[in-house]
């Protein structure tokens, strides 16, 4: 159901379809910009639609996610970066795209291709501004458990990229934009802490398009969940991760559905001096608590981009045996809780999620199967699966 959930929003293939649905003017050369974690499969995508009228290829994404294929690209120029965290990789990466629109050849349409991830791994600062301000603006929001849209818009304000700054540089020129959005609202002012919105001043000729979204995921979720009773959740989840657990667990034990699929982002306000983890992770253990003992209820939280927080797994399954793993270990889940030390809980008990880089980031999905043993035998044996 992952698997599903994660080819509906596929960068590469969401893109290659917008390009198709909606072409670009005829003929026109076109020079591709693309930033955040799903850079290098956005970018994969327009090569894939737009059939060798690409010149030249910038990508911006995260450490480990630049793919050999993207690397093959004719005329690429590929710059890792960092994130969560931005550094002096980040700002150097925003030189480098200030250079590529102030480049743009007569006649060249630019095409900007913007994920998840783009806030840390792209800046260039206002006047006065430094890195250490910078810095200390995503950690003091990280640990705060600040919503992503407050976040944002206190990023573009030490900004010359972000809040339409990108944008006014193209002074009017026509472009296109697409986005896989991984915030509330989907809206291109806030994906990328605005890194294509509008121009704040002056004309403005870029069309701009969201390909993907949380929604598609869960559809595709739900849609995999083939013979089985499933619920799809109305709206998007926010909060602390550890409430938020506390509904799940409550929802999929009391549902009579089957499968339980929601979609959103959380939050966990993290201690003076935190552990290893993200939020899902941080969110499954939580969960692990209320299914310790229940043989039929299983929770998984995953980052759709296959990172969760500082680390390089997506995120936890966990089942009623979670937490009697973790204590076989000689670890407490409630401390670990408590010290935001989810992935060391996890890692004990087996029951990460690891994924690699995904080509994706719409967030995160959380989906609770309630089946017996003999049941999910019995489906995985009837849709194509193997005893």
């Amino acid at each position: 159901m992952l698997r599903a959930a994660l080819a509906a929003v596929d960068g590469r293939t969401c893109t290659a379809r917008a390009l198709r649905a909606d072409p670009l003017p005829a003929d026109a050369p076109v020079h591709v910009a693309a930033i955040g974690k799903a850079a290098c499969d956005m970018a994969l995508g327009a090569h894939d639609a737009l059939a060798g009228r690409v010149r030249r290829t910038l990508v911006i994404t995260k450490d480990g996610h630049a793919s050999p294929e993207a690397r093959r690209l004719p005329d690429v120029c590929i710059l890792e970066s960092g994130h969560p965290m931005p550094d002096a990789r980040s700002l150097a990466a925003g030189q480098r795209l200030l250079e590529f629109v102030d480049q743009l050849p007569a006649g060249v349409l630019p095409l900007f291709l913007v994920s998840g991830g783009s806030s840390a791994l792209v800046e260039v600062l206002r006047p006065g501004a430094t890195l250490a301000m910078l810095t200390g603006l995503n950690a003091a929001g990280l640990a705060s458990g600040e919503d992503i849209n407050s976040l944002n818009r206190r990023r573009g304000e030490l900004s010359l990229l972000k809040a339409g700054g990108l944008a006014q540089r193209l002074a009017g020129r026509a472009g296109r934009a697409l986005f896989v959005s991984d915030v509330p609202g989907d809206d291109p002012a806030v994906i990328g802490s605005g890194l294509m919105a509008r121009a704040p001043a002056g004309p403005d000729a870029v069309v701009r398009t969201v390909v993907a979204r949380i929604e598609d995921a869960m559809r595709a979720a739900a849609a995999a969940a083939v013979g089985l009773r499933v619920s799809v959740a109305e709206g998007r989840f926010e909060g602390e991760a550890s409430r938020l657990a506390v509904r799940f667990a409550h929802e999929l034990a009391l549902s009579s559905a089957q499968l339980q699929v929601w979609g959103g982002e959380s939050v966990v306000t993290l201690p003076a001096n935190p552990g290893r983890g993200g939020r899902n992770q941080h969110l499954g253990l939580a969960a692990a608590r209320l299914l310790a003992g229940v043989e039929d209820l299983l929770l998984l939280a995953a980052g759709t981009d296959g990172t969760d927080g500082p680390t390089e797994d997506a995120g936890a399954l966990v089942d009623g045996n979670t937490c009697g793993r973790v204590s076989l270990t000689g670890l407490d889940v409630e401390d670990c809780l408590r010290r935001a030390d989810a992935h060391a809980a996890l890692a004990a008990a087996g029951d990460l999620l690891h994924t690699g880089p995904t080509g994706t980031n719409v967030g995160d999905l959380v989906l609770g199967l309630k089946l017996a043993r003999a049941e999910a035998q019995q489906w995985w044996l009837q849709h194509g699966g193997r005893p």
